[in-house]
């Protein structure tokens, strides 16, 4: 009489194929096979990738960290406080260039790069461009404000976020690593390019790129 079921070395084969099998339904219901977590896609971004493509021979020396835009990408509408705690949106920027930073007194690299953004808005806020650094402490409210106006860093507006959710919403887009984090936005609101980590943005390379990014250099590209 034959013996139905499979023998140990027939069995071997067929519980491995499914594991990896299994595994793969797994993945790909996690990460899409890459698919759904493709950033971007919005028609409206496709400027601001073009322009991260115009101004990426500038990313170099003090701002060679930036990771210019591949994608079209337009950044969630970040919702956070100003400086009398009124509340204050992205959108509410738009027509402007910006460069959006997340600082947090408690963040090293961050209170040492604080001196060069508010440099960067005195030299080149205005109509076209502007510096928006949300503060993410979630502990004491009056502790970014006494550290800027110890440090006598009059220039920057001053903005927060105790809720520090406007991390949580770069970090689900994959542009938060870490502290600092900068993004350079477009007036539409999309990405022109991104950093994780300090950069000397009073430096004559941060300028140059920026005044690029804004459309005041563009012939000198």
């Amino acid at each position: 009489m034959l013996d139905k079921k499979p023998s140990a070395t027939r069995r071997i084969p067929l519980v491995i194929a499914t594991v990896v099998v299994g595994g793969l339904a797994g993945f790909a219901a996690l990460y899409g096979l890459g698919l759904s977590r493709a950033p971007g896609g919005d028609p409206t971004c496709k400027p601001a990738v073009a322009m991260a493509q115009k101004i990426a021979p500038l990313a170099h020396g003090e701002v060679a960290a930036l990771t210019m835009a591949s994608a079209p990408l337009k950044l969630p509408d970040l919702t956070f406080e100003d400086a009398d705690g009124r509340p204050k949106k992205l959108s509410d920027f738009r027509g402007r260039t910006l460069l959006v930073n997340l600082w947090a007194t408690w963040c090293v690299p961050c209170r040492k790069e604080m001196p060069a953004l508010d440099e960067l808005q005195g030299k080149l806020s205005g109509p076209n461009f502007e510096v928006v650094a949300i503060n993410i402490d979630t502990r004491d409210p009056q502790k970014p404000k006494t550290f800027l106006k110890e440090a006598n860093l009059t220039r920057l507006g001053y903005f927060n976020d105790q809720k520090a959710k406007v991390f949580q919403d770069l970090k689900a887009i994959g542009r938060a690593l870490g502290m600092p984090t900068s993004v350079l936005v477009d007036p539409q609101g999309c990405e022109i390019a991104t950093i994780a980590g300090p950069a000397e943005w009073a430096s004559e390379d941060a300028l140059k790129l920026i005044r690029a990014a804004t459309g005041k250099a563009a012939a000198s590209l």
